[in-house]
Protein backbone atom coordinates (compact mmCIF):
# COMPACT_ATOMS: atom_id res chain seq x y z
CA UNK A 1 0.00 0.00 0.00
CA UNK A 2 1.18 3.13 -1.25
CA UNK A 3 0.37 6.51 1.22
CA UNK A 4 -1.25 9.31 0.11
CA UNK A 5 -1.87 12.24 3.53
CA UNK A 6 -3.62 15.33 3.83
CA UNK A 7 -2.54 18.13 6.29
CA UNK A 8 -5.61 19.97 7.59
CA UNK A 9 -9.50 19.20 7.65
CA UNK A 10 -10.84 22.58 7.29
CA UNK A 11 -12.33 23.60 3.69
CA UNK A 12 -9.68 22.38 1.28
CA UNK A 13 -8.66 19.27 3.11
CA UNK A 14 -12.24 18.01 3.47
CA UNK A 15 -12.72 18.25 -0.29
CA UNK A 16 -9.63 17.01 -1.47
CA UNK A 17 -10.78 14.10 1.09
CA UNK A 18 -14.11 13.21 -0.94
CA UNK A 19 -12.38 14.04 -4.00
CA UNK A 20 -9.95 11.42 -3.58
CA UNK A 21 -12.34 8.68 -2.04
CA UNK A 22 -13.93 9.08 -5.31
CA UNK A 23 -10.97 8.22 -7.65
CA UNK A 24 -8.43 6.78 -6.06
CA UNK A 25 -7.83 2.98 -6.35
CA UNK A 26 -8.09 2.81 -2.68
CA UNK A 27 -6.72 -0.96 -2.94
CA UNK A 28 -3.65 0.39 -3.91
CA UNK A 29 -3.43 3.58 -2.03
CA UNK A 30 -4.15 4.63 1.61
CA UNK A 31 -5.56 7.79 2.22
CA UNK A 32 -5.12 9.82 5.78
CA UNK A 33 -6.15 13.43 7.16
CA UNK A 34 -4.30 14.75 9.93
CA UNK A 35 -5.42 18.12 11.75
CA UNK A 36 -5.29 18.89 15.66
CA UNK A 37 -8.78 20.53 15.69
CA UNK A 38 -12.11 18.97 16.44
CA UNK A 39 -14.80 21.38 14.66
CA UNK A 40 -15.34 22.24 11.50
CA UNK A 41 -16.08 26.07 10.72
CA UNK A 42 -18.23 27.59 8.44
CA UNK A 43 -15.92 30.57 8.30
CA UNK A 44 -18.43 32.90 6.02
CA UNK A 45 -20.59 32.67 8.77
CA UNK A 46 -18.36 34.60 10.97
CA UNK A 47 -19.48 37.87 9.39
CA UNK A 48 -23.22 37.46 10.66
CA UNK A 49 -22.04 36.43 14.15
CA UNK A 50 -21.49 39.77 15.47
CA UNK A 51 -25.23 40.90 14.02
CA UNK A 52 -27.06 38.06 15.41
CA UNK A 53 -28.08 36.68 12.46
CA UNK A 54 -26.32 33.38 12.91
CA UNK A 55 -25.66 31.06 15.92
CA UNK A 56 -22.74 28.94 17.00
CA UNK A 57 -24.97 25.96 15.84
CA UNK A 58 -25.18 27.65 11.76
CA UNK A 59 -21.35 27.98 11.69
CA UNK A 60 -19.61 24.78 13.72
CA UNK A 61 -19.93 21.24 13.12
CA UNK A 62 -17.57 18.07 14.16
CA UNK A 63 -14.73 17.73 11.83
CA UNK A 64 -15.21 13.82 11.12
CA UNK A 65 -18.94 14.30 9.96
CA UNK A 66 -17.73 15.49 6.61
CA UNK A 67 -14.59 13.03 6.05
CA UNK A 68 -15.49 9.83 4.24
CA UNK A 69 -15.42 6.42 6.32
CA UNK A 70 -13.08 4.58 4.23
CA UNK A 71 -10.36 7.32 4.94
CA UNK A 72 -8.44 7.39 8.30
CA UNK A 73 -8.90 10.83 10.25
CA UNK A 74 -5.92 11.67 12.60
CA UNK A 75 -6.48 13.89 14.90
CA UNK A 76 -2.95 15.74 16.04
CA UNK A 77 -0.88 18.12 16.01
CA UNK A 78 2.00 18.26 13.38
CA UNK A 79 5.44 18.91 14.42
CA UNK A 80 7.23 18.85 11.11
CA UNK A 81 7.42 17.83 7.78
CA UNK A 82 10.42 15.90 6.91
CA UNK A 83 9.88 16.86 2.94
CA UNK A 84 13.66 15.61 1.92
CA UNK A 85 12.64 11.88 3.84
CA UNK A 86 8.88 12.13 2.74
CA UNK A 87 7.35 12.15 6.46
CA UNK A 88 5.53 14.35 8.75
CA UNK A 89 6.24 14.19 12.60
CA UNK A 90 3.46 14.42 14.94
CA UNK A 91 3.88 16.55 18.43
CA UNK A 92 3.40 13.11 19.71
CA UNK A 93 6.26 11.77 18.31
CA UNK A 94 4.15 9.80 16.24
CA UNK A 95 6.02 9.60 12.04
CA UNK A 96 3.79 9.11 9.25
CA UNK A 97 5.24 8.53 5.98
CA UNK A 98 3.58 9.47 2.78
CA UNK A 99 4.37 9.27 -1.39
CA UNK A 100 1.89 12.08 -1.83
CA UNK A 101 1.32 14.70 0.49
CA UNK A 102 -1.51 17.46 0.08
CA UNK A 103 -0.66 20.57 2.15
CA UNK A 104 -3.96 22.09 3.32
CA UNK A 105 -3.23 24.01 6.84
CA UNK A 106 -4.78 27.20 5.79
CA UNK A 107 -3.98 30.58 7.05
CA UNK A 108 -4.63 31.56 10.42
CA UNK A 109 -5.19 35.25 12.17
CA UNK A 110 -1.66 36.56 14.13
CA UNK A 111 -2.62 39.61 16.00
CA UNK A 112 1.36 39.33 17.61
CA UNK A 113 2.62 40.58 14.90
CA UNK A 114 1.33 44.44 14.77
CA UNK A 115 2.94 45.87 17.89
CA UNK A 116 0.63 46.97 21.03
CA UNK A 117 -2.63 44.56 19.09
CA UNK A 118 -3.14 42.15 22.18
CA UNK A 119 -2.45 44.58 24.77
CA UNK A 120 -5.04 46.21 26.70
CA UNK A 121 -7.66 46.99 24.58
CA UNK A 122 -7.80 43.78 22.73
CA UNK A 123 -11.31 41.71 23.39
CA UNK A 124 -12.10 45.03 25.00
CA UNK A 125 -12.26 48.24 22.42
CA UNK A 126 -10.00 45.99 19.82
CA UNK A 127 -11.84 42.74 18.04
CA UNK A 128 -11.81 40.50 15.11
CA UNK A 129 -14.37 38.80 13.47
CA UNK A 130 -12.40 35.91 11.62
CA UNK A 131 -12.29 33.65 14.70
CA UNK A 132 -14.80 32.07 16.32
CA UNK A 133 -13.88 33.64 19.33
CA UNK A 134 -13.48 36.87 18.12
CA UNK A 135 -16.94 37.13 16.20
CA UNK A 136 -18.37 35.99 19.61
CA UNK A 137 -16.76 38.57 21.85
CA UNK A 138 -17.82 41.14 18.71
CA UNK A 139 -21.35 40.33 19.13
CA UNK A 140 -21.60 41.10 22.93
CA UNK A 141 -19.53 44.73 22.85
CA UNK A 142 -22.09 45.52 19.73
CA UNK A 143 -25.17 45.07 21.95
CA UNK A 144 -23.55 47.37 24.51
CA UNK A 145 -22.61 49.93 21.96
CA UNK A 146 -24.37 53.29 22.35
CA UNK A 147 -22.49 55.12 19.79
CA UNK A 148 -19.28 56.45 18.90
CA UNK A 149 -16.56 55.71 16.73
CA UNK A 150 -16.65 52.44 14.81
CA UNK A 151 -12.98 51.88 12.80
CA UNK A 152 -13.12 49.10 10.83
CA UNK A 153 -9.21 48.17 9.63
CA UNK A 154 -7.32 45.86 7.59
CA UNK A 155 -4.25 45.03 8.86
CA UNK A 156 -2.30 43.98 5.34
CA UNK A 157 -2.66 41.45 2.60
CA UNK A 158 -2.99 38.64 2.00
CA UNK A 159 -6.12 38.02 3.97
CA UNK A 160 -8.77 35.33 4.19
CA UNK A 161 -11.76 36.53 2.26
CA UNK A 162 -10.43 39.84 1.26
CA UNK A 163 -14.10 41.39 0.26
CA UNK A 164 -15.39 40.48 3.84
CA UNK A 165 -13.97 43.85 5.53
CA UNK A 166 -16.44 45.62 3.37
CA UNK A 167 -19.35 43.55 4.36
CA UNK A 168 -18.74 43.96 7.88
CA UNK A 169 -18.85 47.62 7.13
CA UNK A 170 -21.38 47.48 5.43
CA UNK A 171 -23.62 45.42 7.74
CA UNK A 172 -22.80 47.70 10.65
CA UNK A 173 -24.38 50.77 8.59
CA UNK A 174 -27.73 48.91 8.41
CA UNK A 175 -27.22 47.01 12.08
CA UNK A 176 -26.65 50.72 13.44
CA UNK A 177 -29.50 52.11 11.09
CA UNK A 178 -32.23 49.60 12.13
CA UNK A 179 -31.15 50.46 15.62
CA UNK A 180 -31.28 54.03 15.83
CA UNK A 181 -27.25 54.51 16.48
CA UNK A 182 -25.92 55.26 12.70
CA UNK A 183 -26.37 59.19 13.55
CA UNK A 184 -24.73 58.54 16.68
CA UNK A 185 -21.99 56.61 14.91
CA UNK A 186 -18.86 57.74 12.99
CA UNK A 187 -18.28 54.76 10.82
CA UNK A 188 -14.59 54.65 9.20
CA UNK A 189 -13.36 51.94 6.94
CA UNK A 190 -9.30 51.95 7.36
CA UNK A 191 -7.06 50.03 4.35
CA UNK A 192 -3.68 49.38 3.40
CA UNK A 193 -4.69 49.47 -0.54
CA UNK A 194 -5.34 53.01 -2.42
CA UNK A 195 -8.95 51.64 -3.37
CA UNK A 196 -11.84 49.86 -2.06
CA UNK A 197 -10.74 46.80 -3.33
CA UNK A 198 -7.63 44.96 -5.01
CA UNK A 199 -9.00 45.04 -8.61
CA UNK A 200 -9.86 48.57 -10.12
CA UNK A 201 -13.40 48.40 -11.92
CA UNK A 202 -14.90 46.59 -8.64
CA UNK A 203 -13.03 49.01 -6.34
CA UNK A 204 -15.03 51.87 -8.42
CA UNK A 205 -18.46 50.35 -7.88
CA UNK A 206 -18.12 49.60 -4.28
CA UNK A 207 -15.81 53.05 -3.13
CA UNK A 208 -19.33 54.85 -4.47
CA UNK A 209 -21.45 52.45 -2.51
CA UNK A 210 -18.97 53.49 1.32
CA UNK A 211 -19.65 57.45 -0.22
CA UNK A 212 -23.35 56.74 -0.36
CA UNK A 213 -23.47 55.32 3.00
CA UNK A 214 -21.35 58.13 4.28
CA UNK A 215 -18.68 56.01 5.66
CA UNK A 216 -15.47 58.17 6.06
CA UNK A 217 -12.25 55.85 3.99
CA UNK A 218 -8.66 56.31 5.05
CA UNK A 219 -6.86 54.55 2.42
CA UNK A 220 -2.95 53.40 2.09
CA UNK A 221 -2.46 53.26 5.84
CA UNK A 222 0.16 50.78 7.09
CA UNK A 223 -0.48 50.09 10.19
CA UNK A 224 2.73 49.99 12.79
CA UNK A 225 0.95 49.34 16.29
CA UNK A 226 -1.95 49.65 18.23
CA UNK A 227 -2.00 52.22 20.97
CA UNK A 228 -4.48 50.79 23.86
CA UNK A 229 -3.87 53.89 25.99
CA UNK A 230 -5.32 56.47 23.71
CA UNK A 231 -7.32 54.22 21.65
CA UNK A 232 -6.02 54.71 18.07
CA UNK A 233 -3.84 52.96 15.43
CA UNK A 234 -1.00 54.38 13.86
CA UNK A 235 1.02 53.66 11.22
CA UNK A 236 4.07 53.59 10.21
CA UNK A 237 4.72 56.66 8.33
CA UNK A 238 2.82 57.96 12.00
CA UNK A 239 -0.92 58.91 10.57
CA UNK A 240 -3.46 57.80 13.66
CA UNK A 241 -6.57 57.00 13.99
CA UNK A 242 -8.78 56.94 16.90
CA UNK A 243 -11.09 54.22 17.89
CA UNK A 244 -13.94 53.67 20.41
CA UNK A 245 -14.16 50.70 18.91
CA UNK A 246 -11.75 48.41 16.40
CA UNK A 247 -13.01 45.99 14.59
CA UNK A 248 -9.76 44.97 12.81
CA UNK A 249 -8.57 42.07 10.28
CA UNK A 250 -4.85 40.84 11.60
CA UNK A 251 -2.01 40.16 9.68
CA UNK A 252 -3.03 36.61 7.82
CA UNK A 253 -0.21 33.84 8.04
CA UNK A 254 0.22 30.52 6.97
CA UNK A 255 0.60 27.68 9.33
CA UNK A 256 3.46 27.72 11.95
CA UNK A 257 4.22 23.96 10.66
CA UNK A 258 5.18 25.87 7.52
CA UNK A 259 7.97 27.84 9.56
CA UNK A 260 9.26 25.16 11.08
CA UNK A 261 9.48 22.75 7.94
CA UNK A 262 10.83 25.70 5.90
CA UNK A 263 8.54 24.97 3.24
CA UNK A 264 7.09 28.68 3.28
CA UNK A 265 7.86 32.22 2.47
CA UNK A 266 7.61 35.25 5.02
CA UNK A 267 4.14 34.61 6.04
CA UNK A 268 4.23 30.90 5.54
CA UNK A 269 2.39 30.59 2.83
CA UNK A 270 4.07 27.42 0.67
CA UNK A 271 5.44 28.69 -2.84
CA UNK A 272 3.01 26.55 -5.49
CA UNK A 273 2.34 26.45 -9.04
CA UNK A 274 -0.37 28.50 -10.14
CA UNK A 275 -1.87 26.36 -12.10
CA UNK A 276 -0.88 22.76 -11.74
CA UNK A 277 -0.86 23.19 -7.81
CA UNK A 278 2.56 21.58 -6.95
CA UNK A 279 4.77 22.66 -4.41
CA UNK A 280 7.74 24.06 -5.80
CA UNK A 281 9.76 22.48 -3.55
CA UNK A 282 9.14 18.80 -3.96
CA UNK A 283 7.16 17.34 -7.47
CA UNK A 284 5.27 15.04 -4.90
CA UNK A 285 3.91 17.73 -2.59
CA UNK A 286 0.85 19.56 -3.73
CA UNK A 287 -1.15 22.33 -1.70
CA UNK A 288 -4.31 23.82 -2.09
CA UNK A 289 -6.29 26.88 -0.69
CA UNK A 290 -5.37 29.07 1.73
CA UNK A 291 -1.93 27.36 2.15
CA UNK A 292 -0.75 28.13 -0.87
CA UNK A 293 1.34 31.70 -1.79
CA UNK A 294 -1.14 31.88 -5.18
CA UNK A 295 -2.34 35.36 -6.49
CA UNK A 296 -5.30 33.80 -6.23
CA UNK A 297 -8.50 34.84 -3.37
CA UNK A 298 -8.02 32.61 0.03
CA UNK A 299 -11.46 31.84 -0.42
CA UNK A 300 -14.09 28.58 -0.14
CA UNK A 301 -14.83 28.68 -4.16
CA UNK A 302 -11.10 29.01 -4.62
CA UNK A 303 -10.17 25.94 -2.47
CA UNK A 304 -13.60 24.34 -4.17
CA UNK A 305 -12.32 24.92 -7.94
CA UNK A 306 -8.55 24.27 -6.82
CA UNK A 307 -9.78 20.94 -5.71
CA UNK A 308 -11.73 19.85 -9.05
CA UNK A 309 -7.97 20.89 -10.72
CA UNK A 310 -5.81 19.27 -7.95
CA UNK A 311 -7.41 15.48 -7.93
CA UNK A 312 -7.09 15.22 -11.67
CA UNK A 313 -3.08 16.20 -10.80
CA UNK A 314 -2.83 13.93 -8.14
CA UNK A 315 -4.39 10.91 -10.81
CA UNK A 316 -1.90 12.19 -13.06
CA UNK A 317 0.92 12.10 -10.73
CA UNK A 318 0.00 8.57 -9.56
CA UNK A 319 0.30 6.99 -13.16
CA UNK A 320 3.68 9.18 -13.82
CA UNK A 321 1.28 11.30 -16.60
CA UNK A 322 1.91 15.37 -17.41
CA UNK A 323 0.34 17.38 -15.14
CA UNK A 324 -2.82 19.50 -15.99
CA UNK A 325 -1.62 23.32 -16.32
CA UNK A 326 -5.82 24.09 -15.47
CA UNK A 327 -6.34 26.39 -12.43
CA UNK A 328 -7.11 29.79 -13.68
CA UNK A 329 -6.93 31.49 -10.69
CA UNK A 330 -11.42 31.34 -10.45
CA UNK A 331 -12.43 33.07 -7.90
CA UNK A 332 -16.44 33.96 -7.27
CA UNK A 333 -17.95 35.26 -3.78
CA UNK A 334 -21.22 37.25 -2.50
CA UNK A 335 -20.81 40.59 -0.82
CA UNK A 336 -23.65 41.71 1.41
CA UNK A 337 -23.66 45.11 1.14
CA UNK A 338 -26.86 45.78 3.59
CA UNK A 339 -30.65 46.08 3.29
CA UNK A 340 -31.48 43.01 2.37
CA UNK A 341 -29.26 43.24 -0.69
CA UNK A 342 -25.74 41.98 -2.01
CA UNK A 343 -23.10 41.99 -5.06
CA UNK A 344 -21.27 39.00 -6.88
CA UNK A 345 -17.90 39.27 -8.23
CA UNK A 346 -16.36 36.91 -10.60
CA UNK A 347 -13.37 36.81 -11.57
CA UNK A 348 -9.83 34.94 -12.46
CA UNK A 349 -5.78 35.64 -12.98
CA UNK A 350 -6.72 37.15 -15.85
CA UNK A 351 -9.87 39.11 -15.91
CA UNK A 352 -10.99 41.47 -12.87
CA UNK A 353 -14.48 41.47 -11.64
CA UNK A 354 -16.99 43.17 -14.28
CA UNK A 355 -20.79 43.65 -14.82
CA UNK A 356 -22.75 40.56 -16.21
CA UNK A 357 -25.03 37.93 -15.07
CA UNK A 358 -24.04 34.61 -13.75
CA UNK A 359 -23.82 31.58 -14.06
CA UNK A 360 -26.50 32.23 -17.51
CA UNK A 361 -25.79 35.23 -19.51
CA UNK A 362 -28.96 37.58 -19.83
CA UNK A 363 -30.88 34.77 -17.15
CA UNK A 364 -28.94 34.85 -14.15
CA UNK A 365 -30.43 34.54 -11.87
CA UNK A 366 -27.45 36.59 -10.03
CA UNK A 367 -26.02 39.91 -11.08
CA UNK A 368 -22.40 40.62 -11.13
CA UNK A 369 -21.21 43.65 -9.82
CA UNK A 370 -24.43 45.10 -9.08
CA UNK A 371 -26.46 45.13 -6.09
CA UNK A 372 -29.68 42.59 -5.66
CA UNK A 373 -32.22 41.06 -4.11
CA UNK A 374 -31.49 38.01 -5.46
CA UNK A 375 -27.67 37.78 -4.78
CA UNK A 376 -28.22 37.98 -1.10
CA UNK A 377 -30.40 35.39 -1.09
CA UNK A 378 -27.60 33.37 -2.84
CA UNK A 379 -25.38 34.45 -0.23
CA UNK A 380 -27.77 32.95 2.39
CA UNK A 381 -28.15 29.60 0.11
CA UNK A 382 -24.38 29.43 0.32
CA UNK A 383 -24.15 28.01 3.86
CA UNK A 384 -26.28 24.94 2.92
CA UNK A 385 -24.47 24.25 -0.30
CA UNK A 386 -21.06 24.48 1.64
CA UNK A 387 -21.87 21.78 4.20
CA UNK A 388 -23.82 19.54 2.13
CA UNK A 389 -22.28 20.41 -1.61
CA UNK A 390 -19.15 21.62 -1.48
CA UNK A 391 -17.68 19.76 1.62
CA UNK A 392 -18.86 16.60 0.32
CA UNK A 393 -17.25 17.29 -3.30
CA UNK A 394 -20.85 17.04 -4.89
CA UNK A 395 -20.46 18.74 -8.34
CA UNK A 396 -22.23 22.30 -9.11
CA UNK A 397 -24.42 22.30 -12.38
CA UNK A 398 -23.23 24.83 -14.68
CA UNK A 399 -20.56 25.92 -12.23
CA UNK A 400 -17.44 24.49 -13.41
CA UNK A 401 -13.68 25.17 -12.30
CA UNK A 402 -12.82 27.65 -15.44
CA UNK A 403 -14.13 30.72 -15.04
CA UNK A 404 -16.51 31.46 -18.19
CA UNK A 405 -16.75 34.68 -19.85
CA UNK A 406 -20.28 33.68 -21.07
CA UNK A 407 -22.71 36.41 -19.47
CA UNK A 408 -19.81 39.10 -19.05
CA UNK A 409 -19.72 42.93 -19.96
CA UNK A 410 -16.46 43.20 -20.38
CA UNK A 411 -14.25 46.41 -21.37
CA UNK A 412 -11.44 46.39 -23.44
CA UNK A 413 -9.57 47.69 -20.77
CA UNK A 414 -10.15 44.79 -18.47
CA UNK A 415 -8.33 42.46 -19.72
CA UNK A 416 -4.50 41.91 -19.96
CA UNK A 417 -3.01 42.20 -23.27
CA UNK A 418 -2.11 38.70 -23.89
CA UNK A 419 -6.03 37.93 -23.37
CA UNK A 420 -6.94 40.83 -25.22
CA UNK A 421 -5.06 39.35 -28.49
Amino acid sequence: MKNLLILGAGTAGTMMANQLRKKVNLDEWKIKVVDQYPQHYYQPGFLFLPFGLYSERDVVKPKRRFIPRAIEYVEAEVDQIEAENNKVILKNGQHLGYDILIIATGAKTAPDQTEGMLDGDWRNRVFDFYTFEGAASLRRALENWKGGRLVVHISELPIKCPVAPLEFTFLADWWLTQRGLRDKTELVFVTPLSGAFTKSIASQVLGHLLDEKKIKVVHDFAIGSVDHEKHRIVSRDEKEVAYDLLVTVPTNMGDAVIERSGLGDELNFVPTDKQTLQARARDNIFVIGDATDLPASKAGSVAHFESEVLSKNILHYIKGEPLEADFDGHANCFIESGYGKAFLLDFNYDLQPVPGTYPLPGVGPFSLLKESRVNHWGKLAFRQIYWNVLLKALPLPGIGHLMSRVGKQIPADALPLKAAA
